[in-house]
């Protein structure tokens, strides 16, 4: 892990129901600048990992960087964290699939998975798990901000 990344991207997904209407959000923080931006949005009829994985998604897609920039993605979700540091090298060896026989099941949100992936090889990443609604600040920000957003979609 980078002892100062560039930017710390903090992330939450949120659903009602599972599947239901479901919110993301993310904030990013510019330890060198100070500055924090923070985005937020949903969709009607989703899972709560799907919108674990937008709020990466829309947190990296809005970094403009040229650069190679350092990233430490912290977020309270296994499944992201684990997903792009342990499974997904197997997942893309095996062609996407969950086993490396032909007939073996699909990997799940496998769109998403390839746009996180694809997005994540621009930066140098890092990550950071969290322990959910453990009063970690910018966690719960985000957690606020995810649950706000499903209320468009009700």
């Amino acid at each position: 892990m980078p002892e100062q990344p560039d930017v710390i991207l903090f992330t939450d997904g949120a659903c009602s129901g599972n599947p239901g209407p479901g919110g993301w959000a993310a904030i990013l923080k510019h330890p060198s600048t100070g500055s924090v931006k923070e985005l937020s949005g949903g969709e009607a009829d989703t899972t709560n990992n799907r919108m674990e994985m937008m709020a990466a998604i829309e947190g990296l897609r809005s970094l403009k960087s040229e650069s190679k920039i350092a990233v430490r993605l912290v977020s309270d979700s296994q499944y992201v964290i684990k997903g792009l540091t342990e499974w997904i090298h197997g997942w893309i060896a095996n062609d996407w699939r969950r086993g490396k026989k032909a007939n073996a099941p699909p990997v799940k949100n496998v769109d998403l998975w390839k746009t996180l992936h694809e997005l994540a090889s621009r930066f140098d990443m890092s990550y950071e798990y969290v322990r959910g609604h453990s009063g970690h600040p910018e966690n719960e920000a985000c957690d606020r901000l995810a649950v706000a957003a499903i209320e468009a979609y009700r």
